[in-house]
């Protein structure tokens, strides 16, 4: 017998800058995720103790977000001790992963019902904080790649530099996803994945603290570049050094989640599903251009999927540099209104353990407003790596 894996409700905080004074960045990331978690299953009338697991992405698991921050949180969140929890790190992707796999949990018939989930606080815990002073252009990896690697900023440069993207398309790109995110913020679009996030001071806080407004590319275009090389460095002349903070997805705090359960169960709980899972790939990629592998992944899920790219309704395709969804576009040639309609991580923030679950929130309320079918995320990650899911709204 098959076994639908479907999404009964997603969530998600606003965002906050990562960044000392940040809004969220008075808060302990376990307290973060464990609110999150209170949310969605406030909004779903069923005993928790049922909850199978809870599978939780986090890329730095070290100071505060140490010793399996999933099952902090689900403890902080009050879930019953029998409730377990596991935390995934896929890099960028972890909880698109943990997604997967709760939802292939599910269709195995190993779970029945599991909470797929990601938190990360930037401004607690910095970018690289448990690499523990590794250098990605030397180590472990020197014999295979005897030139050296490259972070993902000079990864980003070389992206737009093979597709011929320019400092003007960057930066107009990132301005579309300011714009965008903006209108669906106005038009209430927002409003049913949203959830407040309680503060040391008693305040409640609940909007995308890096989406600008006002932001245009002619203002973008003042920024310097952010990983511009010496003049002497020949390894790559190519590059016209235009990745800058401003086409690139900002520091993060934030935390996501979504229920995840048996269609049977579902039905069996009262609870009406918003979409099921359809297909699912992770591949890997050259780890020079690390950013590169949403379009193998793409292209493999949608080969175990059985459908075309243009039966896809909406794409949300991770900006963490604008040259990612634009090489991505021009690869697999699709309709750019379907690509991020309600912006993406350069305006709604980039917290990079939380991202997957997120973009799988908003995706799903895109179907919702358009009344879309299927929906595509794919997400790169650092070392050459990307995930894809395709879901079908119900």
């Amino acid at each position: 017998m098959t076994i639908d894996a479907v999404i009964v409700d997603a969530v998600r905080t606003g965002s906050g800058r990562g960044k000392p004074g940040g809004a969220l960045s008075g808060v302990h990331p376990a307290d973060v995720l464990s609110q999150t978690l209170s949310a969605l299953l406030a909004r779903n009338d069923f005993d928790p103790a049922l909850i199978d697991d809870v599978i939780a992405g986090c890329v730095s698991q070290t100071g505060e977000q140490a010793l399996n921050i999933a099952r902090t949180a689900a403890l902080r969140a009050g879930l019953p001790e029998s409730v377990p929890g596991t935390s995934v790190d896929r890099q960028c992707g972890s909880s698109q992963q943990a997604a997967h796999f709760a939802a292939q949990g599910v269709i195995a018939g190993a779970y029945d019902i599991v909470v797929a989930c990601g938190v990360e606080s930037m401004s607690r815990i910095p970018m690289g904080a448990s690499s523990q002073g590794q250098d990605p252009t030397v180590g472990p990896l020197s014999d295979r790649y005897p030139d050296g690697l490259v972070n993902q900023g000079v990864s980003a440069e070389l992206i737009a530099a093979k597709w011929g993207l320019d400092r003007a398309t960057l930066d107009e790109y990132a301005a579309r996803s300011h714009r965008l995110a903006d209108e669906a913020h106005t038009a209430g679009r927002f409003e049913r994945e949203l959830i407040p996030i309680t503060l040391p001071d008693g305040s409640v806080h609940r909007v995308d603290e890096t989406l600008r407004a006002s932001t245009t590319a002619e203002g973008l275009g003042g920024l310097k570049p952010s990983f511009a090389r010496p003049e002497h460095d020949e390894r790559f002349p190519q590059i016209n050094w235009s990745i800058t903070p401003g086409n690139s997805s900002p520091l993060t705090d934030a935390a996501s989640a979504v229920l995840i359960m048996s269609a049977t169960k579902a039905a069996e709980l009262g609870l009406t599903p918003r979409a099921r899972f359809h297909s699912f790939a992770v591949t890997g990629s050259d780890p020079l251009y690390m950013l590169t592998g949403v379009i193998p992944a793409t292209r493999k899920v949608l080969e175990r999927s059985g459908l075309r790219i243009d039966e896809i309704d909406t794409y949300e395709v991770n900006e963490a540099f604008a040259p990612v969804p634009l090489c991505w576009e021009k690869e697999l040639d699709t309709d750019p209104k379907k690509l991020n309609p309600s912006g993406g991580a350069i305006s709604l923030g980039h917290a990079l353990g939380a991202s997957g679950t997120r973009l799988l929130t908003t995706m799903i309320g895109n179907l919702e407003h358009t009344g879309g079918r299927y929906g595509l995320q794919t997400m790169c990650e650092g070392g050459g790596m990307a995930n894809a899911t395709i879901i079908e709204r119900l």
